[in-house]
C-alpha cells in the first residue's frame, strides 16, 4: 500500500470512530430522555387514578368549611388553589308582603 492510501484509512478510521463516538452521545442523550417522558407519564397515570378520590375529599372538606366557617379548613384549600364562596340562602318573603285579595 502506498502512503496517500494509509493517510486517506487512518482519516476514514478517525472519521468513523468520531461518528461511533457521537452515535453514542445520541443514544445515551435520547435514552435519558426518554426515561424522563416514561416517568411524566406514570405520574399522569397516577394522577388519574387518585381524581376519583380527591374530588370527593375536595367536595366535603369545602362544604364543612362552609357549614361551619372554618377559617383553618378556608385556609388549607386556598393555599392548594382551591378557592370557594358561599352563596346567601335565597329570601323567603314575608308574609305582609304577599298580595292581599
Amino acid at each position: 500500500m502506498s502512503d496517500k492510501m494509509q493517510h486517506l484509512l487512518l482519516g476514514g478510521s478517525v472519521i468513523f470512530l468520531i461518528l461511533v463516538l457521537v452515535y453514542i452521545g445520541f443514544f445515551m442523550a435520547n435514552r435519558s430522555l426518554q426515561d424522563e417522558v416514561a416517568a411524566r407519564n406514570q405520574y399522569i397515570q397516577q394522577s388519574l387514578q387518585m381524581e376519583k378520590i380527591y374530588q370527593p375529599l375536595v367536595r366535603a372538606l369545602t362544604e364543612l368549611a362552609a357549614s361551619r366557617n372554618d377559617n383553618q379548613i378556608k385556609t388549607l384549600l386556598n393555599e392548594q388553589g382551591i378557592n370557594f364562596s358561599v352563596n346567601p340562602p335565597p329570601s323567603v318573603p314575608k308574609q305582609s308582603d304577599a298580595p292581599k285579595k
